[in-house]
């Protein structure tokens, strides 16, 4: 895997690609229409984030590169890669608990706060990547 030069793409599957932990200043892109929905990436060494139509998604600290990103009403899935381990949040319903799935092994339960926030740490260093699946419990 590699940083997304273009700090944001739409995969051949329909998901999509954002992030380049590589950069020394902040660096945005706004209005990137996917399936009718609007984009903005703000990412840098420090911190990626993701809105979809001026709503939170995604946000990591520091930054990272994520891969694949494909949201659901019930889960999120993607592939994350970093220089140093992320701290990572994502947005779901209130108040609901997820499966958290690292590389395919459960990681544990969770439970979103009431804004919806749910936060996971991911350990990966020098570039390695994880793959990270966060499915609502029924």
């Amino acid at each position: 895997m590699s940083v997304i030069d273009e700090l944001i793409r739409k995969e051949d599957n329909g998901s999509i690609s954002f992030g380049n932990y590589n950069l020394d200043k902040k660096t945005k892109l706004s209005d990137f229409e996917v399936n009718g929905d609007l984009y903005k990436v703000k990412t840098f060494h420090e911190i990626t984030k993701l809105e979809r139509n001026g709503m939170f998604v995604y946000e990591s600290v520091p930054g990272t590169a994520v891969h694949n990103f494909k949201v659901t009403e019930t889960e999120i899935e993607f592939d994350v890669e970093g220089a140093t381990e992320p701290q990572i949040t994502v947005e779901f319903e209130p108040e609901t608990e997820y499966t958290v799935y690292i590389n395919g092994t459960e990681a544990g339960t969770m439970k979103t706060n009431l804004g919806g926030k749910l936060v996971l740490s991911v350990e990966i260093s020098n570039g390695e990547s994880a793959a990270v699946k966060i499915v609502k419990r029924d």
